[in-house]
């Protein structure tokens, strides 16, 4: 239960025990202040003060966690997760929609998908799914307490493609940022429209097995093409090649080599990402 917890409010052991340590005390604080405020009236016992000790308590209790959370550090979880409860009451909303981010290498694209969604209460960023261990993806999951899975390519592309632990984190949608293996289809066909990915060069140029990272910006140099830029699109069994959600252009110089112009694409891929992620968040809140 308590890694359950953990892995919810993605926090580390010791700002669990912290924070359930904050709502014992401040739920304790709100007690007694709740009955120091009624016996201040000098009202009996009975049915009409034991609702108002209830009023009273569901007023007070923000405000004593709040208290209570300053000085043992907890100050910006409780405010973030009373702000998620007040938005859950205002507007009913349902289930946040969970999204798992594939990603093989330092997960630069992870971490903006990852900080754009780190307030808004009607998404989740549940798994981190990597390739490649020691990857840099693996060490921003663990600063952000993200539970991560490291897979292996067997399993991955003939066997049961991990269902079993992306249904167990109830994933709603699959990011791919910066995943270098081929989707098989079996989970192509689990997750149908709700796998997406970018890619590096606007497609259907400089696509397809292999072109990737800087390969694909060299390609795009010697073929002295006088742009290039962002790609996002649906996944389907062919490699870069699904529906286009959004393509994004930047000018290719002739003083641009290859780092110089993934830099560029780097920068389109972290202003766009994220939106076109919301704008499909959104969608499907809708439906």
């Amino acid at each position: 239960m308590l890694k359950k917890l953990q892995e919810r409010w993605k926090v580390n052991t010791l700002n669990l025990v912290l924070v359930i340590f904050t709502f014992a005390l401040g739920g304790s604080l709100c007690g007694v202040a709740g009955r120091r405020i009624l016996n201040f009236t000098g009202m009996e016992k009975g049915v009409l003060w034991i609702l108002l000790y209830i009023i009273l308590i569901t007023l007070l209790w923000p405000i004593c966690v709040l208290l209570i959370s300053i000085p043992l550090g907890q100050y910006r979880f409780f405010r973030n997760y009373l702000h998620k409860i007040w938005n859950r009451m205002a507007h009913n909303e349902t289930k946040p929609v969970s999204i798992a981010i594939f990603a093989s290498g330092a997960g630069s694209n992870a971490q903006k998908i990852i900080d754009k969604f780190r307030r808004d209460h009607s998404v989740s960023i549940a798994l981190i799914v990597c390739n490649k261990p020691g990857a840099g993806v693996l060490e921003i999951a663990a600063n952000e307490n993200i539970p991560a899975l490291l897979i292996e390519k067997t399993r991955f592309a003939e066997g049961d493609h991990y269902l079993d632990e992306l249904r167990d984190k109830k994933i709603d949608i699959i990011i791919l940022a910066g995943f270098l293996w081929k989707i098989p289809v079996g989970l192509i066909n689990a997750y149908p429209q709700k796998i997406i990915n970018i890619h590096p060069a606007l497609l259907p140029k400089y696509g397809g097995k292999g072109m990737y990272g800087n390969r694909v910006h060299q390609a795009v140099i010697d073929a002295r093409e006088k742009q290039s830029g962002i790609s996002i699109h649906y996944v389907d069994e062919i490699y870069d090649h699904g529906k286009i959600i959004l393509q994004a252009s930047c000018p290719v110089d002739e003083h641009d080599n290859a780092d110089t112009l993934a830099a560029k694409v780097h920068a389109l891929e972290h202003l766009h990402y994220p939106d076109v992620i919301a704008d499909l968040v959104k969608n499907k809140n809708r439906s």
